[in-house]
């Protein structure tokens, strides 16, 4: 069987050949839980918290607050499967009477720069952003840390220069309370901006680990991938609907820019072969 020249030039590259795609795609991702591995940030305020409680209770009352601290595995699980805040506070041997002034000290610090030393670039995520980049689409993040958090994080890591528009959050917590509502201004607002310099929004996902990113995307109608390497469990995940789940950003960039590239493709019944498009 003989196959048309420009079938043999795709699969040889096909990340490449988006490159001559007129409208390319764009990418909106969220930050924490794509490219940034949080877990030792929050695990840490969680302890630092407890800590810093005990302390507190103990010169206020002149004795010990007792308390039971969660295994980072058992506190990262509850975490992945959305067990409310005051739940965990409650598992960690907290009375009623301390859990709010427990929480208000976990805010506080979640942003503090000695922990924000401890997030750490998500393995194979700079592959993946060089991988969207070397395609030739638009890469987009849509997050609810802080720009300045954002830029410096990137900054430190030499990505910067890859990443085209980021939409952030101007409050500092509002990442630590990951507001659904706010996701979804911030994406709409995103999306928006897009238009409005002339790229279009035909081709476009949505990637991220929590329900603020899955409900924003299918908010705004465009495709949505969760990501399982992130604060959110894959069967959590899962009963959100979205398009796709992967384990990680680079094998969700992997999927859907070959997917998108094969839709631009298009090869004709009459070529007499049938190139599959999902795995």
């Amino acid at each position: 069987m003989s196959f048309p020249l420009s079938l043999i030039d795709f699969l040889k590259s096909p990340l490449q050949k988006l490159h001559e795609v007129s409208h390319p795609p764009i990418v909106f991702c969220d930050f924490d839980g794509p490219i940034v591995d949080v877990s030792e940030r929050y695990y840490r305020t969680y302890q630092l918290g407890l800590s810093t409680l005990k302390a507190t209770y103990q010169a206020q009352h002149n004795r010990e607050l007792l308390t039971a601290p969660l295994s980072k595995q058992q506190f990262w699980w509850m975490k992945q499967n959305r067990v409310a805040d005051r739940e965990i506070a409650a598992r960690s041997g907290l009375a009623e009477d301390v859990i709010d002034t427990f929480l208000q000290q976990v805010s506080r610090l979640v942003n503090h720069p000695h922990l924000l030393r401890w997030d750490r670039l998500q393995p194979d995520a700079d592959e993946a952003i060089a991988q969207i980049k070397r395609c030739g689409a638009r890469l987009v993040m849509v997050t609810l840390r802080h720009p300045r958090q954002v830029q410096s994080f990137l900054q430190a890591h030499d990505l910067s220069q890859h990443i085209d528009q980021i939409f952030g959050a101007a409050d500092i917590q509002a990442a630590h309370l990951n507001r659904v509502e706010q996701k979804v201004d911030l994406l709409k607002s995103a999306i928006a901006s897009q238009q409005a310099q002339g790229f279009s929004t035909k081709q476009t996902w949505m990637i991220g680990d929590t329900e603020a990113d899955v409900i924003a995307g299918q908010t705004a109608e465009i495709q949505t991938v969760a990501l399982t390497c992130g604060v959110r469990s894959q069967s959590y995940l899962e009963r959100l609907n979205p398009n796709e789940v992967h384990p990680t950003l680079l094998s969700a960039i992997q999927r859907i820019l070959i997917d998108g590239l094969l839709q631009q493709f298009n090869p004709s019944p009459e070529a007499g072969y049938i190139f599959p498009t999902s795995a």
